[in-house]
């Protein structure tokens, strides 16, 4: 069985700054991190692949993604492909899936693709599925178990009312939470293997797509406002060192708990 795994750089801080005029991230300065997702994705595939079974990491980003990608190949893939081109910048989430699906379409449809079931940068939830419609796949979201079978897999999908289990035939999608497994540290004759191999970069020419059918020319989503949220907190003091105004303080606690519907 064959594994692509769908890996995003996202930014490792939550100071980040926002271009207000083309609402966009400004990454630039920001320290990166593969998406923790992401990780569990490509640790559910090697956690089930057999001898003769490869794993291929596939992201879109600049050049710097390159440091992410090598992560992956210290964590066990096998292979790793970036899609860099600058006509791919500001792309939204269908933008984005449209490069991933190209590129999973030049090298060939695997048995089983396996994403992160969001990004923290921001948390669309939405590339997943949107490639496996580029592709015309089947997919299944939110999984947290996930078993290879001779003919497709079984997945187990943690759903807000509920747990339910799907059997996919293969060629399939599936995005996946993080308590599908522990995620392991790299270890050094990983991160070595990972420097000795190369990361393959394909462009927007490569894989057939125009200036105006990637990035922010090719982007349906548009953000017309950027707003900072600010927390607003009413306090209310109560001293305990008065046994009146400590009891008081106690019931008023309990007052807010009832309206709350938490006693």
């Amino acid at each position: 069985m064959n594994f692509a795994i769908l890996m995003k750089q996202v930014p490792d801080t939550d100071d980040v700054k926002m271009d207000h005029e083309r609402g966009i991230m400004i990454r630039d300065g920001v320290g990166s991190i593969v998406n923790p997702l992401d990780l569990n994705a490509l640790e559910a595939a090697v956690r089930i692949r057999s001898d003769g079974d490869s794993v291929t990491v596939i992201s879109m980003g600049p050049p710097k993604a390159e440091e992410s990608l090598r992560e992956c190949l210290a964590l066990g893939a096998d292979r790793a492909l970036l899609a860099t081109d600058a006509v791919f910048a500001g792309g939204d989430s269908w933008a984005t899936s449209k490069v991933l699906a190209a590129v999973i379409k030049k090298i060939g449809v695997p048995d089983l693709i396996i994403a992160g079931e969001k990004a923290t940068d921001g948390e669309t939830g939405q590339v997943g599925p949107e490639v496996a419609a580029f592709l015309g796949l089947p997919v299944a979201t939110r999984v947290t178990k996930l078993t290879k079978l001779p003919d497709g897999i079984e997945v187990t999908c943690t759903l807000e009312d509920g747990i339910l289990t799907q059997r996919l035939d293969t060629p399939c999608l599936v995005t996946v939470l993080s308590d599908i497994n522990t995620l392991p540290l790299p270890t050094l004759s990983g991160k070595k293997r990972a420097y000795s191999l190369t990361v393959d970069t394909l462009s927007a020419g490569e894989l057939g797509i125009g200036e105006d059918d990637a990035g922010l020319a090719a982007s349906p989503t548009r953000v017309v406002k950027i707003m900072t949220p600010r927390v607003a907190r009413r306090t209310e003091k109560f001293l305990a060192k008065h046994a009146d105004e400590l009891e008081a303080g106690l019931d008023r606690v309990i007052e807010i708990l009832a309206d709350a519907a938490i006693l």
